[in-house]
């Protein structure tokens, strides 16, 4: 296993660095943040600039097939470009909008659908994917499809889907007759309901519910289990390299407040307790690189990576939560200042932490895979 970066994940990693750099700034995180009305059009925490300048420079197009006018890299690049996002904090949908959706298209969809993947690879529209179902027994509706007149339509309801009000196409997945299927829905239509959710970040996510939507199916339903497990692997090593970004910054930014914040005339750094959750911070972003490279790497070379990419999961959420609070915590009050940027690190990695989930899930994950071993 070779762990070397690749000539095309370090430029691409340097060119997104650039782009983001130039582009992402505490005031304009802050200005994103207000979520006010703004000449009757709501401010949402989108950075359409950004993501126009990313689709322009050639980001968003560079790890997608050349069928779809990408530059065919591939899992790896794709890694290197999210974990810059996520130092960055930058509110653009790269994860969902061109890892899933306009990979899926690309790798499994039908020449209209595969079109619908190139103007995503350009930043003409967005796509988007939903994946989560509510867990409530109460409140669970699940979706399922039904056949209509050598068509499919799509009813159940769909939580915290990523970008869904600016989504052009949403890839959903469901249940025909039991087996799993993935469908593209065009969200503008009058059976589709979406309701803005409120979530740790303040990043735009929403509850999507489908009654009898016209859908249309992604690959053929013998294919469904293969596009879903293709979807949820890049879905949580997609989150968990975001998460890496975070995390990698967050200790950079709380490194350099420790060498120069002072207390009792000494750097804070110097105290025992300050260095030690420090250490243990770093050690700890070392395990969640560690993970995710391994992981992309198996997948980029498309070998098995079910355990691989459920221990990048599980590291990313877990050491992720650990280096949120000592970010936090060696801070002290400023590190909970919604203006400060230390808090946009914080709530980042918690978004990120609780979509990537706890270790029961992954656990019962690798079980199921351990067993179909």
């Amino acid at each position: 296993m070779d762990f070397t970066l690749t000539e095309a994940q370090q430029d691409l990693a340097r060119l997104t660095a650039e782009v983001t750099g130039k582009l992402v700034t505490a005031d304009r995180l802050r200005e994103l943040d207000k979520n006010k009305e703004a000449a009757g059009t709501p401010v949402v925490r989108f950075d359409e600039a950004l993501w126009n300048s990313l689709g322009e420079t050639g980001v968003l197009a560079a790890a997608l097939p050349e069928t779809v006018g990408g530059s065919d890299f591939g899992v790896l690049e794709q890694t290197s470009i999210l974990r810059e996002i996520g130092k960055s904090v930058a509110p653009v949908p790269y994860l969902w909008s061109i890892v899933l959706g306009a990979g899926a298209l690309a790798r499994f969809g039908s020449e209209a659908q595969r079109a619908l993947a190139a103007q995503a690879a350009s930043g003409e529209i967005i796509l988007t994917a939903a994946l989560s179902e509510e867990r409530n027994w109460e409140l669970d509706k699940p979706v399922t499809s039904a056949a209509d007149n050598g068509g499919w339509r799509l009813t159940g309801l769909k939580t915290t889907v990523p970008f869904a009000r600016q989504a052009a196409r949403i890839l959903v997945s469901a249940s025909v007759d039991g087996v799993p299927a993935v469908f593209l829905v065009d969200p503008s239509d009058a059976s589709v309901r979406v309701e803005d959710q409120i979530v740790t970040d303040r990043s735009p996510e929403a509850e999507v519910e489908f009654t009898g939507t016209p859908a249309e199916l992604v690959g053929t339903l013998s294919q469904g289990a293969e596009i879903l497990n293709w979807l949820l692997e890049r879905a949580w090593l997609g989150l968990a390299a975001t998460q890496l970004g975070v995390v990698e910054k967050g200790l950079e930014l709380v490194a350099d407040y420790a060498r120069e914040r002072e207390q009792f005339n000494r750097k804070i750094g110097s105290f025992q307790a300050v260095a030690q959750r420090l250490a243990d911070a770093y050690i700890d972003v070392q395990g969640v690189r560690l993970a995710v490279q391994q992981a992309a790497w198996l997948l980029a070379e498309g070998q098995p990576a079910t355990a691989e990419v459920h221990t990048a999961k599980f590291w990313a959420a877990d050491a992720g939560h650990r280096i949120a609070h000592t970010v936090v915590h060696v801070h002290g009050g400023v590190g909970i200042d919604r203006d400060h940027i230390v808090n946009q690190y914080f709530t980042a990695a918690k978004h990120n932490e609780f979509a990537l989930g706890g270790a029961t899930d992954h656990l019962r994950a690798l079980g199921a895979s351990f067993a179909e071993a």
